[in-house]
């Protein structure tokens, strides 16, 4: 794999990182029993989590589509060259 699926690949697993630990003082700060914990950190999950989606869903869906379009190259190979 190279390119942009690559690239892709490894800006993931960094975002799931920083999500993990924004997750992480989202809990150390509700454990700290000081009241509830500044909005900032109750929300700060949320960003990294859309990116994770998205970049998710395309990991997901890549494979399929790549079957897909070398089925359609060897389906227009064999129409090309009839014996």
């Amino acid at each position: 794999m190279s390119g942009p699926g690559l690239w892709l690949r490894r800006s993931h697993r960094w975002v799931s990182i920083v999500f993990t630990l924004t997750v992480v003082a989202n809990f150390a700060a509700m454990g700290l029993g000081r009241g509830a914990p500044p909005a900032w950190i109750t929300y700060a999950p949320l960003a990294p989590l859309a990116v994770l989606l998205l970049t998710g869903l395309y990991l997901f869906v890549q494979p399929y589509l790549a079957r897909r379009a070398g089925a359609r190259a060897a389906e227009s190979e064999r129409r090309s060259h009839p014996f």
